[in-house]
């Protein structure tokens, strides 16, 4: 199963004060939009994603289709069958796509530790 690029998104109390402190670990922007409250940070391969004020917890992101870079990749696994196989093997969804939809798409399963876990499609 290819789950694309992967990413952890922190809930922070202080995207400023994070955004200082990661670049101080040699993070720079990646993406995202300081107004709006969410950075996309990254060091070499690395990414981790900032959201202030828009969940709790912190969150295991996979984006199928893309790679690290965000480019867009030729052969990827969609979220649909992704989720179709994760069913199939009795996994429990905190939240489950249409599997009859194309396009961007997500899914949230949680760990046996109550982790959770995005797939989020972009294309």
């Amino acid at each position: 199963m290819k789950l694309g690029a992967f990413s952890i998104s922190l809930a922070v109390k202080d995207i400023e004060a994070s955004k200082t402190f990661y670049e101080t670990l040699g993070f720079s922007v990646f993406a995202g939009e300081l107004d709006k409250n969410y950075l996309i940070m990254k060091n070499e391969s690395t990414l981790i994603g900032l959201f202030q004020g828009m969940f709790e917890g912190n969150i295991l992101t996979f984006n199928p289709g893309w790679d690290q870079d965000a480019n867009t990749l030729k052969n990827f696994d969609d979220v649909r069958d992704i989720q179709k196989h994760l069913k199939s093997n009795d996994v429990s969804f905190a939240q489950e796509i249409d599997a009859g939809d194309s396009g961007p798409a997500s899914f949230v399963i949680l760990d046996p530790d109550g982790n959770a876990i995005l797939v989020d499609q972009h294309i």
